[in-house]
């Protein structure tokens, strides 16, 4: 009795102090919150300034991955993509052997690719990822030696300087070309029919001496059998110093250039591919030492050769619809904005977004800064300020939802999966950024019942409170623009740089290079007033939602 007794007073003072400490710690987390006042959670809008930006050749020399093929947007227009890049030996000074003849020359490089279904063989089926097009599309490859040198960099005044190439150098290493020998020489599967093949590469062999087959199995890859006739001329008789280091290597044989055309009347597409992980396979026979002069004894060798070459560009030319080209262009509305806005991948185009009322600024001068001082009238970022301060609103969540184009857009089969907002001023990322963009950050595209895009959510609150606690925080421009991958931050310089509003010191001078890489685009409502409450322009319109603690 006396042990269910205690038992049981144990057991209800430990209850009390638990319930005691739960709620001690609700009250002082309220507390922190909110103070002694009652609050509710209350939603405020504002008006947002956004509009079309060219993006004009820009730097495209080592990405991972490149686009390889062409591409047709019902809203953009066609994009072509060739590539190039140098090449590396897997092993310098090589050992070639007297007398070499080569049996195969083959070129490697694997898809992006998943399983779908596997059988009671082990035979793998497979679907291919970054594929754009008509899966079926068919292309002209063409696969020629590059003769322009690449080079990593340059001296300039005693400096060092990176060497870039740009998305619309195309014609100069397509006319420097050797295209008097098409090296990728197979069926017309391997060039004048060629296209990117999600089949298991299944290779059968079978021992002579044993008679044993053995079953190798590959990933889906781009699989091409090369001239034997000029890799006998360009590596096995090569002059043995020519093969001994990168540099003088990468002298004599510059590299691969590969070119594409449309195949007939064949629908076209288009891949994503790390060339980096390509190989090429010289498999070649060698004399072996002899003791006498009739034993003639060969044996089987090889040498490798990556596509990782260090210095590799892609070349990007679009065929512009004539709408896209007017909004990105001509018809451009920097002072109120555009309705709609168009982001394209590659030398596409971005979406400037301006918060808050920024036209009380006249002129700069040329240090850039504000001359004819403001124009009297607080913007919306003063009363934000004045709000945070004197009636001592808290910023919870600010949002900007940018609402898809679902008309314009219905023709088009693949949307981008992300877009990506950054600080275009100063070419960096925003303070909300962070690597789990799924949930902190956003940017995913959000899917409506019919599995079609319906909207991008991005969330900005630590930006709006950096610029709401310090006064002298500057309201920078962002940029919008289609994302291919979260975790690539660095950015892209533009072969030319473009001056941004009147403010002499201010270019737009780079993109995000996760754009660049991108071949889609996709079309969004944009800030600009207009239509009726009911119409998709108004409803739809871009707007910044900032959710505020509102003390009593």
């Amino acid at each position: 009795m006396y042990n269910t007794s205690f038992i049981k007073k144990t057991l209800l003072a430990v209850i009390a102090v638990f319930l005691y400490s739960c709620d001690k710690d609700f009250n002082a987390i309220g507390e922190g919150l909110v103070g002694d006042d009652h609050f509710g959670l209350e939603s405020e809008k504002y008006d947002v300034l956004a509009y079309n930006q060219e993006v004009t050749p820009i730097q495209s020399n080592v990405m991972t991955p490149n686009a390889l093929g062409i591409f047709d947007s019902p809203n953009f227009g066609t994009t072509t993509a060739n590539f190039v890049t140098q090449l590396t030996l897997d092993t310098y000074a090589p050992t070639i052997g007297e007398s070499p003849v080569i049996e195969s020359v083959e070129l490697e490089i694997p898809y992006y690719s998943h399983q779908t279904a596997v059988d009671n063989e082990g035979n793998t089926t497979y679907e291919l990822d970054s594929i754009y097009g008509d899966k079926n599309g068919k292309l002209k490859l063409s696969i020629y030696e590059s003769k322009i040198q690449m080079r990593n960099s340059y001296f300039s005044g005693g400096s060092q300087i990176p060497q870039f190439y740009y998305t619309d150098q195309n014609t100069d290493f397509f006319n420097n070309a050797d295209k008097t020998l098409l090296l990728n020489n197979g069926g017309v599967l391997e060039n004048e029919q060629f296209f990117f093949d999600a089949k298991e590469i299944v290779i059968k062999t079978t021992d002579p001496d044993t008679k044993n087959e053995t079953v190798e199995r590959k990933t889906p890859r781009m699989r091409l059998q090369l001239n034997k006739e000029f890799f006998q001329r360009k590596i096995l008789k090569a002059d043995a110093s020519k093969l001994s280091t990168q540099d003088l290597f990468q002298e004599y044989f510059r590299g691969l250039y590969f070119n594409v055309e449309k195949s007939g009347s064949n629908p076209t597409n288009m891949a994503l591919i790390n060339f980096s992980e390509g190989t090429i396979t010289i498999k070649y026979k060698a004399k072996t030492e002899s003791k006498t002069d009739t034993d003639t004894t060969t044996e089987d060798k090889q040498i490798v050769l990556n596509l990782a070459g260090p210095s590799t560009a892609s070349f990007l030319s679009d065929a512009r619809n004539a709408d896209y080209t007017s909004a990105i262009t001509t018809n451009v509305n920097k002072k109120d904005g555009d309705e709609r806005l168009y982001l394209k991948g590659g030398q596409g185009s971005l979406a400037v977004i301006k918060l808050f009322d920024q036209t009380d600024v006249l002129s700069y001068n040329a240090q850039g800064e504000p001359v004819n001082g403001a124009n009297g009238v607080p913007d919306q970022l003063d009363l934000m300020r004045s709000n945070a301060t004197v009636k001592n609103w808290k910023v919870n969540e600010a949002n900007l939802v940018f609402y898809i184009d679902t008309e314009k857009m219905k023709g088009t089969k693949k949307e981008p999966n992300r877009v990506y907002l950054y600080n275009l001023t100063n070419n960096t990322v925003i303070a909300d950024y962070s690597t789990d963009v799924t949930s902190a950050y956003g940017g995913l595209i959000s899917l409506d019942s019919d599995k079609r895009g319906k909207s991008y959510k991005i969330r900005i609150t630590s930006h709006i409170r950096n610029l709401l606690k310090d006064a002298t925080a500057k309201n920078v421009d962002l940029g919008l623009v289609v994302s291919q991958s979260p975790t690539v931050l660095a950015f892209n310089a533009l072969k030319n740089r473009i001056q941004t509003n009147t403010n002499p010191i201010e270019y737009f001078s780079a993109a995000p290079r996760t754009s660049v890489m991108s071949p889609l685009g996709t079309v969004l409502f944009g800030g600009k007033k207009g239509g009726t409450p009911e119409s998709d322009q108004e409803k739809k319109r871009l707007k910044l939602e900032v959710y505020y603690t509102k003390p009593n």
